[in-house]
């Protein structure tokens, strides 16, 4: 049985204008879990990693407004009460789908600590959007309000930026492995696990971050000998000059290739860059292929080679 780690985006569970409801999630779900459940049902062990930036922001916005009756928790805190509730309708809806075709395989949503160094120079250079988008004047506004960072989102407006530090290790890998040799199809690390650091003697401490799914979903999929990676997103292949008339689509990529192309600016910081790079973290990790591609896509990804493909060379 070939085990593949599916990183699902952020259009998964909320698309462009639609208000960021649970309802809403849950609709959207359902629609994505039949092609996760297609994978299944070929035969293909399933591990699915998600984005949790428009819902702990979300969140984050929510106990802004309310602190005065209720003191925030910290970010570590609401990625895990983000992982926990996305995971959730996730588990759900893919053990709904599953039933309905008669499919018996176990689902489970693994609470996932990432590791991260407390000397990470992401704590000192916000970097991860999360929350909703705002337009310039609104971001400038709350910035000096609030002393949050801001960035422009690749075109779609202004958003919060947190620190983002790169994910070192898995605290649960050993429960994961276990569960996923058993069969149960796992949902982990959601909006890139709830980072944290470990003292000198070994004691494991949050921190106020969020970890991006991408680079926390390669190194679950690297760790668990994973045979693919797949890394869902909006479109069905990463572009040269994307945006532009002269646009040209990425079908085979090496990692040398890929680095060179990060390097001269190719991809947005703020969406494609962090997949490309997760790519090539797994496939120079493992030697097996990574693919970018969207969640229609996903059969012709694994049968005629759709989508993106970044391999070690």
């Amino acid at each position: 049985m070939k085990k593949i780690v599916v990183a699902i985006g952020g259009n998964a569970l909320n698309r462009p204008g639609e208000l960021p409801t649970a309802e809403v999630m849950k609709v959207n779900l359902q629609s994505t879990m039949r092609y996760l459940a297609d994978l299944v049902e070929d035969g293909y062990e399933v591990i699915i990693t998600h984005g949790n930036g428009p819902q702990v922001g979300n969140l984050l916005v929510q106990q802004d407004i309310a602190k005065d009756a209720f003191p925030p928790f910290p970010i570590d805190v609401n990625d895990a009460m983000t992982q926990g509730s996305i995971g959730y309708l996730i588990t759900q809806t893919l053990s709904n789908e599953l039933n309905r075709r008669g499919v018996k395989n176990p689902v489970a949503c693994v609470l996932t600590q990432i590791v991260v160094d407390r000397d990470d120079p992401g704590f000192q250079h916000p970097s991860k959007p999360v929350g909703p988008f705002y337009d310039e004047e609104t971001g400038r506004k709350l910035s000096s309000e609030k002393g949050w960072s801001f960035v422009e989102d690749a075109g779609r407006g202004w958003r919060r930026v947190v620190p983002s530090p790169i994910p070192l290790d898995v605290v649960e890998i050993d429960s994961l492995r276990t569960l996923a040799d058993a069969g149960v199809i796992l949902v982990a690390a959601g909006g890139g696990g709830i980072p944290v650091v470990k003292t000198g003697d070994g004691i494991i401490e949050g921190v106020e971050a969020v970890i991006d799914k991408d680079r926390a979903s390669a190194l679950v999929a690297s760790l668990l000998g994973a045979n693919m990676f797949l890394i869902l997103t909006a479109v069905d292949y990463a572009f040269l000059d994307f945006g532009k008339s002269n646009q040209k689509r990425l079908e085979k990529l090496s990692t040398t290739e890929a680095k060179t192309l990060m390097d001269a600016g190719q991809f947005a910081k703020g969406s494609m860059f962090p997949k490309i790079e997760s790519a090539v973290a797994f496939a120079e990790r493992t030697g097996k292929d990574a693919v970018i591609t969207s969640l229609e896509s996903v059969e012709e990804a694994l049968t005629s080679g759709a989508g993106t493909r970044v391999y070690k060379g």
